[in-house]
C-alpha cells in the first residue's frame, strides 16, 4: 500500500494506542513485519511538548521509516503547528486523530467527537494538510464509523478528507457511542472504500485468521490495522503476514524464541524510559505476555513486585524458564 511517497512493506499496520505504542513497542512490531507503526496520540498544544513524556512520544530519529506521528486537537491552527513541529522533529507521516472515543478526549470535542461537526473536521484537515504539503509530508486520518449508531457519517467525513488531500483513511468499525463494546461492523467501511479513491485501512475486531481474510474481502480495504490483538504477542505480525501471503497460518514461535523477544523488549523499555519509569511501564507488557503464555497469576504478581530493572528482568526470566507444562491455544489465534 502506498501512503504519499512511501510504499509500505506489509498490509498489516499497528494501531496508535495511548500508553502502548511507544518507541520500544513500535520497534518490535516493525521487526516482526508491521508495515507502519504510528506513535501514541500527541496533544496539539505544543506548549506541553517540553515535558519528557511528550518527547518520548515523538518519532525517534533512529526509527525505521516511515515515521508516523498522531496528533489530536480541536483548533485548526494549533493542529497545523503541531504538524509542523512534528515534521521538524522527524515525522514523515502525520495522522489526525478523529477516532479516539475516550471521555477525556471527546469532552474537549477532540478525537471521534469531531465527527459530529463535519465543518470543524474539514477545517482541521485543511489546516494540517496545507502545512504538511509544504514539507511534502502525507497526512492520514483515523476515524470511526460515526458519532453514534444513528449517525454513521464516516462516508461524509471520508469525502471531505479525500477532497482535502488526505492520503489514506483508517476506519475503526465502531461508533464513538460504541467505544470498544459490541462488535465492529464493516459495512460502513465497505461503503467508504467504494466511494473514495484513496487507500482505506480497516480496524476493529481483527483477532482471528478468519477475521483478517473476511475484513479484506468484504470491505475491499487496502490494509488492516491491528490494535489490542498485538498486546503480549508482537510476533502476530509475522504470523499474519505469512497467512496473507500463503493462505495458511504458520506454526507459532517456540517458547524459547518468545522468551528471547520478551526479555529484549523489557530491557529496551528500561533503556529508553530509565530505571524508575521503565520498571513501571514494563509491568503492563509483562502482564500481557504472561497472560498470553498462561503464566499463573501468583508468578505474575511476583514479577510485579520488582522495583529495579535488574530484578524485574531476573524474576521474569526465572518464570519463563519454567513455563506451564501444557498451555492452551493462545487467545486470538485461529490455527
Amino acid at each position: 500500500m502506498q501512503i504519499g511517497p512511501y510504499t509500505l512493506s506489509s498490509k498489516l499496520l499497528l494501531a496508535p494506542m495511548a500508553g502502548i505504542t511507544d518507541p520500544p513497542f513500535r520497534h518490535l512490531c516493525k521487526q516482526f513485519g508491521a508495515g507502519l507503526a504510528t506513535s501514541e496520540m500527541l496533544t496539539s498544544d505544543i506548549s506541553l511538548w517540553d515535558s519528557k513524556k511528550s518527547a518520548q512520544r515523538l518519532p525517534q530519529r533512529d526509527e525505521t521509516e516511515p515515521r508516523s506521528v498522531q496528533i489530536a486537537g480541536t483548533d485548526p491552527q494549533m493542529m497545523a503547528e503541531a504538524a509542523r513541529l512534528s515534521i521538524d522533529k522527524g515525522a514523515q507521516i502525520i495522522d489526525i486523530n478523529m477516532g479516539c472515543p475516550a471521555k477525556k478526549v471527546c469532552s474537549k470535542a477532540a478525537g471521534s467527537a469531531l465527527m459530529q461537526d463535519p465543518a470543524a473536521a474539514k477545517a482541521i484537515i485543511k489546516a494540517v494538510t496545507r502545512t504538511a504539503e509544504q514539507a511534502a509530508v502525507p497526512v492520514t486520518l483515523k476515524m470511526r464509523t460515526g458519532w453514534s449508531r444513528k449517525n454513521r457519517n464516516a462516508l461524509e467525513i471520508a469525502k471531505i478528507a479525500e477532497d482535502n488531500n488526505i492520503s489514506a483513511l483508517s476506519i475503526h468499525g465502531r461508533t464513538r457511542q460504541d467505544a470498544y463494546t459490541g462488535y465492529a461492523e464493516y459495512e460502513t467501511v465497505r461503503r467508504v472504500k467504494q466511494a473514495v479513491h484513496i487507500p482505506v485501512i480497516v480496524n476493529g475486531d481483527l483477532r482471528h485468521a478468519d477475521d483478517l481474510t473476511f475484513a479484506l474481502q468484504y470491505t475491499g480495504a487496502d490494509a488492516l490495522m491491528l490494535g489490542r490483538i498485538t498486546h503480549g504477542q508482537p510476533w502476530i505480525f509475522q504470523r499474519y503476514n505469512t497467512l496473507l501471503a500463503t493462505g495458511k497460518m504458520p506454526a507459532d514461535l517456540a517458547f524459547s524464541e518468545k522468551k528471547q523477544v520478551i526479555i529484549e523488549h523489557i530491557n529496551h523499555i528500561h533503556r529508553f524510559f530509565g530505571k524508575t519509569m521503565g520498571v513501571r511501564l514494563a509491568r503492563k507488557h509483562i502482564g500481557w505476555y504472561c497472560d498470553r503464555l498462561h503464566i499463573p497469576a501468583e508468578k505474575k504478581r511476583t514479577i510485579f513486585g520488582a522495583t529495579a530493572p535488574e530484578s524485574q528482568v531476573q524474576l521474569l526470566a526465572e518464570v519463563l524458564d519454567n513455563p506451564p507444562n501444557e498451555a492452551p491455544k493462545q487467545e486470538g489465534i485461529n490455527l
